[in-house]
């Protein structure tokens, strides 16, 4: 069947517009030319499919980019505002890194294996103090008498940590603690004032516990037992540092002594003869200046 059109005929009912046959060359205004032949690289590169746009994706990719960009100027922003806030002097006060040192700072950093205690012992004699064990961190209740618990309970107790000593010669032993406060710096140094002006650390019912272990030289280191005693809070962090010592061989000791009285030159008490005042600070002393050493490194370390 011959599908030419003729001239003049209407167009097909389809309603499309009527297109001439390729062959009628009448009709088709530009001459006919070849087509430029295939590059090598056009017949052999593998084609990669276009996707089609459509509007409904456009947009979800601009929003999406939008989106992206935002979160990365918030993650921009509060890194910013992290770096800058750990730059501010309050953010990482000796109060703010003081109060979580029990549980930041090594046992052995804190309680170190071995004090050496040049010129601590009587006539200045030096000292070596061996650690015997250490107490598995506690509350302020079960580690000290009520009375004292009691006593610094304006400040709260975080945390306290024990460890006991004992001297070169294993005739005498000391339980030195760090009770982490909750308190502020003036709950801190309201403390402070009150022990000194009311003489608290004079006072025998307010001596610390002995932190005794079995197996040990202070295996029989009790509450009889404790012979010399002192009680520091500290104001520029929140820690109360104590000490008690005692003998190693178990006596019971009738007159105890704060180390104040024990350390003076005409004390005659048997706690005084044998050095436990000497002994109860020295350990202190130790211990409350290698914490302090350790919350200034902590707190001017950059982040």
């Amino acid at each position: 069947m011959d599908l030419t059109p003729r001239p003049g005929a209407a167009p097909p009912p389809s309603g499309r517009p009527h297109v001439p046959h390729p062959y009628q060359q009448q009709s088709y205004p530009y001459p006919y030319r070849h087509p430029v032949p295939e590059t090598p690289a056009e017949t052999t590169t593998r084609l990669r499919p276009v996707p089609s746009r459509r509007p409904v994706r456009t947009a979800t990719a601009a929003a999406c980019a939008v989106l992206g960009l935002g979160l990365i100027g918030g993650a921009a922003t509060g890194a910013w505002l992290t770096s800058d806030s750990s730059a501010d002097p309050a953010a990482r006060s000796a109060y703010t890194v003081g109060r979580s040192a029990w549980h930041s700072v090594p046992v052995d950093t804190l309680f170190p294996r071995t004090l050496a205690g040049g010129g601590a012992g009587p006539g200045g004699a030096d000292r070596v103090w061996t650690r015997v064990a250490v107490a598995p961190d506690s509350g302020c209740r079960t580690g000290l008498d009520p009375l004292l618990a009691r006593t610094l309970g304006p400040v709260g107790c975080a945390r306290m940590l024990r460890a006991t000593y004992t001297d070169a010669t294993s005739s005498s032993v000391t339980t030195v603690g760090v009770i982490f406060t909750e308190g502020d710096t003036e709950a801190m140094k309201a403390l402070s004032t009150r022990f000194t002006d009311q003489h608290l650390g004079l006072r025998t019912d307010l001596m610390p516990r002995t932190y005794p272990v079995k197996g040990t030289v202070a295996a029989g280191f009790g509450d009889r037992q404790r012979a010399s005693w002192t009680v520091h809070v500290l104001t520029e962090v929140p820690v109360v540092v104590f000490a008690v010592s005692g003998f190693a061989d178990g006596r019971t000791v009738t007159d105890p002594q704060p180390v104040g009285k024990a350390m003076t030159a005409n004390a005659t008490t048997a706690a005084a003869q044998a050095g436990l005042g000497h002994e109860a600070k020295g350990i202190a002393d130790r211990i409350e200046r290698g914490l302090r050493r350790t919350i200034t490194d902590l707190t001017e370390k950059p982040e």
